[in-house]
């Protein structure tokens, strides 16, 4: 089946997530890209994309024509064509409206703003049901979006938590979920190891996936935090993810568009139930239980900034940065077998230039045991997260033991 993402706020990480996923990933302008699946999918199980849709293998005649014949139809489209402006998308929807009324439809047009509705826009309007439809349109080519991404679930699912602790630094729920999903994509009740677990952002989202969480970290009030946060999310009862929703088979449209108007509170799956560990040690000695077969992680970014740092403080941060992380690579090579997936977020810092100076560890990196994952649609200069003048980003590295 093929399938268009409409990405995130960060394109490249959002492609790399799809590539570690997926076959036949191809970007298709800045903001979106195809790729082949063979199962239905629930956008949930992806952080960087904020609108799933399916190619409309038809004419659009025709589709127009197997839409359902009873009730109201609101439509909505997202024009990414190139030159596309609001007026020309506000267009194409009030010409799909003549068609649907020449069909005997009732049809609502949801106004564009701009040539493409927003998230928050197609979320609020549930606009990938049987009844509201936002069809995406990419030159000659015609989408339907099946899934929108909710982001009121992340927000409730990380505030929610009743362990918290600001001055540690939030990694972002959406951002743990696209570390885990660099992995690949692991079997059922996989083992993934996040060994700077700090209040277990990762831990929870792995479980939210289907794998079972083992987090250590070098203080023991984080490993407490995590115990209390995967405690709390085994008893939290929101609406659950649909069945096999990481790897589904066919499905009714139904069903498909439950998955995708969820509520905000956290989805559970059957892996919440399972075993997870927590455990205090230190990263770059400690000796980790198996199996492991992931690991996914943000491992320490150093001292909070609000401003970039001097040079002789920036030289002091690096190394110390530098040193634990090199030491946790060469103690975790020894207890990992051969082709384990490690991706890890490691600090960059802002320049007075506007430019981010990196740790550059990569040859250090290989030459403990370990290949850096070579992408096809971008380089590892992409895979930086970070706001505007963010003063300290996150690097993400994606690795596999050899």
């Amino acid at each position: 089946m093929k399938y268009l993402a409409v990405l995130g706020r960060q394109p490249k990480i959002s492609l790399a997530e799809l590539e570690c996923l997926f076959d036949n990933v191809q970007p298709v302008g800045a903001e979106l890209a195809e790729f082949e699946a063979k199962s239905v999918l629930d956008i949930r199980r992806l952080g960087g994309t904020q609108k799933l849709a399916v190619q409309i293998e038809v004419n659009l005649q025709d589709f127009l024509k197997s839409l359902p014949d009873k009730g109201k139809l609101t439509i909505g489209v997202s024009d990414y064509s190139r030159g596309a402006t609001a007026f020309r998308a506000q267009g194409e929807a009030l010409k799909i409206k003549r068609i649907l009324t020449k069909l005997g439809h009732s049809v609502r047009v949801v106004p564009n703003k701009s040539a493409t509705l927003s998230s928050a826009t197609s979320f609020h309007n549930h606009l990938f049901d049987d009844n509201k439809i936002e069809l995406v349109k990419y030159g000659k080519k015609y989408y339907r979006v099946i899934g929108v991404q909710n982001i009121d679930a992340y927000v409730k699912r990380d505030q929610a938590r009743p362990a918290r602790d600001a001055k540690v630094g939030m990694l972002p729920p959406k951002l743990a979920q696209i570390l885990i999903n660099l992995c690949g994509d692991l079997p059922d009740h996989s083992r993934l190891l996040d060994p700077f677990c700090g209040t277990g952002v990762v831990l929870q989202e792995a479980a939210l996936i289907g794998y079972v969480p083992y987090g250590t970290d070098v203080s023991e009030r984080m490993v407490e935090y995590s115990r209390k946060n995967l405690e709390w999310l085994q008893t939290v009862t929101p609406v659950a993810l649909c069945p096999g929703s990481r790897r589904s088979g066919p499905s009714s449209r139904a069903s498909r568009v439950a998955c995708s108007a969820a509520a905000s509170a956290p989805p559970q799956t059957k892996a919440t139930d399972a075993t997870f560990a927590v455990a205090q040690g230190d990263a770059t000695n400690f000796q980790w239980t198996s199996p492991i077969d992931a690991v996914a992680c943000e491992g320490y970014l150093g001292q909070p900034m609000s401003l970039p740092p001097a040079e002789i403080k920036l030289k002091q941060e690096k190394q110390e940065c530098g040193s634990i992380v090199l030491g946790f690579l060469k103690n975790l090579s020894g207890q990992i077998e051969s082709d384990t997936p490690v991706v890890i977020a490691v600090p960059a810092w802002l320049r007075p230039n506007g430019e981010y100076e990196r740790l550059n560890l990569l040859d250090e990196i290989k030459n403990l045991g370990y290949n850096v994952k070579s992408f096809r649609n971008l380089g590892q200069k992409d895979l930086l997260y970070h706001r505007d003048q963010q003063v300290v980003a996150r690097e993400i590295i994606v690795l596999r033991k050899k």
